[in-house]
């Protein structure tokens, strides 16, 4: 993905506009995903779903085909103003293949959603269209302080720019300043992509990685193949997420910071650690991928600006 390529932006997100929620890969549970809607209701939306939504198939949510129309109404629905997701999980990927991204492409909205998610999210980046990794409806709406509010305004509503809100213990593993275009998601997807038709494309990105519950040397494997496979060529700047439970035991006497460091320390870009989008412990940040960011890290001091509007007025 070129950094000079300008991807569509979809519509800015108002009150009272609709959200259509979709589960396009596990199944998901009744009270989460009503909870999840009465909260965003009470933010200000609507919200819409297929009943078929609760669909069971093993442990996705109904079969491929169900999966795959419910995505592709949700983009051609006129009422419809932004697409989130109900929660991940796995089955995601089965939908790459037998999606129309023409219908996507028509209808260019708000699609917003994080872990197996990620492979519809670079997907649809690769297809031209800006997307949204950020909090999903059975999840992060369904609990106490598990959204980041000026996160999702910022990056759905047309502000532009913004800097992006870090925890205090967000910190800088590698020093200096990088421009780029903001992209990745969950690292498991992202490596999963690789060898397959789907294959992300880092070359220009400021280059988003997040995870949860791999233990440190499965870490290290998946950056290990990034780097081996020339996928940390171009990129301007790394930054990781909260990477949550990503430890091998509790007094494994070392950090998974210190693993990280091993493989990015000799790549001459700047690289941060902790950002809270994706697997978090609360306040998901809505990350837009597609635009244009800016990362510095000077010491343990880092920001992360967004330098321009991730939707259209």
């Amino acid at each position: 993905m070129p950094p000079a390529v300008q991807l569509v932006k979809p519509p800015a997100l108002r009150p009272g506009d609709t959200i259509g929620i979709i589960a396009p890969a596990s199944n998901i549970k009744r009270p989460d995903l009503e909870t999840g809607c009465e909260v965003l209701q009470a933010a200000g939306y609507k919200t819409f779903y297929f009943d078929s939504i609760l669909d069971r198939d093993i442990y996705f949510a109904g079969s491929v085909d169900r999966r795959v129309r419910e995505l592709e109404d949700m983009f051609e629905r006129a009422d419809v103003r932004a697409i989130l997701c109900a929660r991940g999980g796995y089955g995601a990927n089965y939908l790459l293949n037998a999606l129309d991204l023409a219908k996507v492409n028509a209808h260019p909205k708000i699609f917003v959603g994080y872990s197996d998610i990620t492979c519809l999210l670079t997907n649809f980046v690769g297809a031209g269209m800006v997307t949204f990794h950020g909090p999903m409806a059975a999840k992060d709406w369904a609990h106490d302080g598990g959204v980041d509010v000026p996160s999702w305004e910022n990056a759905l509503c047309a502000a532009e720019p913004w800097e992006v809100p870090l925890n205090t213990d967000v910190s800088g593993l590698v020093e200096g300043e990088a421009e780029g275009i903001l992209y990745g998601g969950c690292l498991s997807i992202l490596v999963a992509s690789l060898g397959t038709p789907y294959e992300i494309k880092t070359s220009g990105t400021i280059l988003f990685l997040e995870d949860l519950a791999a233990k440190p040397y499965q870490i290290d494997r998946m950056l290990m193949q990034l780097k081996l496979g020339g996928f940390f060529k171009g990129v301007r700047g790394i930054v990781f997420g909260e990477m949550l439970d990503c430890v091998q035991t509790a007094s494994q006497g070392y950090t998974l910071q210190e693993v990280i460091m091993r493989i990015v320390d000799d790549l001459g870009i700047p690289v941060a650690f902790g950002v809270h989008s994706g697997h978090v412990t609360s306040g998901n940040i809505t990350l837009p991928f597609g635009v244009r960011a800016k990362l510095s890290v000077r010491g343990p001091q880092v920001s992360l600006r967004i330098l321009e509007s991730a939707v259209s007025p």
